[in-house]
């Protein structure tokens, strides 16, 4: 008897189940047949009223409103702007204008057409000022031009009316953000992405406020976050490669820019900047053979780029010169040594004894050699500078002031720019030697070759 208790029980909720549903089933059908007969019939009643009078506003106004409920953008706006037309004459008793404004501001705004819908959303609230669609789509609409201050105004309006509404914090945030407002926009933006976790541009630009604000550990822990994402991840790549290069860390840095460019589908005004950041990287780091190409790379698709030519015209020449990359931008202690095997060598057959060295600032070296050949015998200063401009007469006066000072007997002052005309009159009384970029080159060229002959090929 159990067993057919239960297939008893079991085929009762079947019937049961099957009733339902077709229960449900006609309740729907006419349901929604009864709606689509509603939209029909407002359409053929509005039609044939417009067939005997085409402006007339209230049949105007049921066939924009039935298109608008619909979503048919395109069909409804042109009701409404012929509607537009007739109120703005003064005609239409008895329309709603402060919906009919509204409405079509909305289809506009749906349609891409920004233009009309900020007119159509102005009107609306030149009659109702306390709408929060109103005041929040303006206030969207300002931002996007730029009008930051009219923004916030007419965002706040619409933040009374809905206090929690993330998108009216994030636009305020925002626009704060473009003011140059860092500490104000953090407040929105945290409230904003506190209701909306998954707004990475909001937690992106809350990263820049912290940097703004001068709060660098936070930033940097924000784009951290966000450099794995595929559509934040190159800028939050760039920005915390910035940051890094900022407190000359730069082997973080160009962690930071390869793997941003390790992204699919970047900005290519973001894939620019990641490019020349991790070059100008790299030569800080005197790795000149991985710049050049990165430096190509960008001069190939926007020659025009900042200094991507002058890098270029200069560094290549420096990949195929060691001893010239040296003396630019390499440390102070290898720049010191260069100079030093220079002195060494300069004059031909001497004995020469280093007496003093002294660095200033990695922008020059001065060094105090005895020298001795079989000829004279002297105290000589050389002064070595890593400038490639133009050396003028006060760094030549300094430098003479300075051998009177240690009594040294001559001068050699040394760059790898060139010397102006009055530094050159001025040394031409004076026991002090100028040499330019040309002839340093022909001493860089050779000094490893002298001086291996000098230590019998040990270097």
């Amino acid at each position: 008897m159990i067993p057919i208790l239960i297939a008893v029980f079991f085929l009762l909720l079947a019937v049961v189940g099957i009733i339902l549903f077709m229960g449900r089933t006609r309740s729907s059908g006419p349901s929604e047949g009864k709606r689509s007969k509603n939209r029909e019939g407002k359409l053929r009643d509005a039609n044939k009223r417009l067939t005997q009078n085409p402006l007339d506003p209230h049949a105007l106004y049921a066939v924009a409103e039935v298109y608008f409920e619909e979503g048919t953008w395109d069909k409804a706006i042109k009701s409404y702007e012929t509607l537009l037309d007739i109120v703005s004459r003064g005609h239409g008793q008895g329309v709603d204008q402060f919906e009919v404004y509204l409405h079509y501001a909305e289809c506009a705004l749906k349609l891409g057409m920004t233009e009309q819908a900020y007119r159509g959303f102005a009107m609306a609230r030149s009659i109702k000022q306390n709408s929060f669609e109103v005041n929040y789509n303006l206030g969207v609409l300002e931002f996007e031009r730029k009008n930051y201050e009219k923004a916030i105004q007419l965002l706040q309006q619409a933040r009374t009316m809905n206090p929690d509404n993330p998108a009216v914090l994030r636009y305020m945030g925002h626009a704060f953000f473009r003011m140059k407002k860092p500490k104000e926009a953090m407040n929105f933006i945290r409230k904003a992405i506190d209701l909306a976790p998954d707004d990475k541009e909001s937690l992106y630009t809350l990263a820049e406020c912290y940097y703004e604000a001068s709060q660098t550990e936070q930033a940097l822990r924000i784009f951290n976050h966000l450099r794995p994402d595929p559509v934040m991840g190159p800028s939050a790549c760039l920005f915390t490669g910035m940051i890094h290069v900022e407190s000359r860390k730069t082997d973080l840095a160009i962690q930071d820019f390869e793997m941003g460019l390790k992204h699919q589908n970047i900005k290519p005004e973001t894939l620019v900047e990641l490019r020349y950041y991790l070059a100008t990287a790299y030569i800080k780091q005197s790795d000149i053979n991985k710049a050049i190409p990165i430096l190509k790379q960008i001069q190939a698709s926007n020659p025009e780029y900042k200094d991507v030519n002058v890098l270029i015209s200069k560094y290549q020449e420096l990949n195929v010169n060691r001893n010239l990359q040296t003396f630019l931008i390499s440390s102070s202690a290898d720049f010191v040594a260069l100079c030093r095997k220079m002195v060494m060598t300069y004059f031909a057959k001497a004995k020469v004894k280093i007496v003093n060295i002294a660095v200033n600032k990695n922008e020059w070296a001065d060094i105090l050699a005895e020298v001795n050949t079989p000829k004279w015998s002297d105290l000589i200063m050389f002064r070595f500078i890593r400038t490639q401009g133009i050396i003028g007469e006060l760094v030549v006066r300094d430098f003479h002031s300075h051998l009177k000072e240690v009594k040294a007997g001559k001068g050699v002052c040394i760059t790898v720019g060139s010397f102006n005309e009055e530094a050159k009159r001025y040394t031409e009384a004076r026991l002090i030697d100028l040499i330019e970029k040309e002839r340093l080159i022909a001493i860089l060229n050779t000094v490893d070759s002298k001086t291996a002959a000098m230590t019998g090929g040990k270097k």
